[in-house]
């Protein structure tokens, strides 16, 4: 095989997972020119289309996805005997790709991400931050981190923290001028920032937690909500 090949076969692989040439040129840290040079040098080599472009989206030929997949199979045991290789040494190596709510990467990960790079420096962190409940799986990542009630039912999931304490918060002016609400269903009479779940739609549910209860209540209808989850 044409040495030339070995480095451009990883770009056909990450068009062909990536479904676009602009993200594959993203996730390798390419130009998108340079993304499609090596997809043409590797049809030009073999003869045969592997994608077909249009203006909207990049598809697989029949041919091309079972090229894309015995060549990913072939590089994955390549990556394994690699691994393999290092970690009998003690080393970690390699990406590691998290999904994280935004509160939680600036929260919690962003000082375990300085740790690793400390202690692994062959390791590269790969954090993506959005609270749309990412499916991490169909996306490609090692793992998510969520707060507990936007995890999943069907995943399996270790707690990393004690139990976060959030509060409701409003300025001397505003308390001032409308007064204090003593429940939540006072909420209903007061301006309230809300955040809109990307995924459902709904409104997310503020909480009060008492010592043998526990009372949620969505911030009034009317009121806008300036973010989302």
């Amino acid at each position: 095989m044409d040495r030339r090949l070995l480095a451009h076969i990883p770009v056909v692989l990450a068009v062909a997972r990536q479904r676009s040439f602009a993200r594959a040129a993203a996730e390798l840290g390419l130009g998108p020119s340079a993304v499609s040079h090596a997809v043409r040098e590797v049809e030009d080599f073999l003869g045969e289309p592997l994608l077909v472009r249009t203006t909207r989206s990049v598809a697989l030929t029949a041919n091309g996805e079972a090229f894309a997949a015995r060549v990913e199979q072939a590089f994955g045991e390549i990556d394994a005997a690699v691994e393999t290789i290092r970690m009998a040494r003690g080393e970690v190596s390699g990406l590691l790709r998290l999904n994280a709510a935004h509160v939680v990467a600036s929260q919690v990960l962003r000082p375990i991400v300085g740790e690793l790079s400390r202690r692994h420096p062959r390791l590269t962190v790969e954090l993506i931050s959005d609270d749309a409940l990412t499916d991490v799986v169909g996306q490609g990542f090692d793992g998510g981190v969520r707060l507990g009630e936007m995890i999943a039912a069907d995943m399996i999931a270790h707690r990393l923290t004690p139990p976060f304490r959030m509060v409701m918060a409003a300025t001397p002016a505003y308390l001032a001028e409308r007064g204090t609400p003593a429940t939540l269903a006072d909420l209903k009479d007061h301006n309230c920032i809300g955040y809109r779940l990307l995924a459902s739609g709904a409104i997310y549910e503020w909480e009060r937690a008492r010592p043998a209860s526990l009372t949620r209540a969505a911030p009034p209808s009317h009121q806008r909500d300036v973010g989302d989850r």
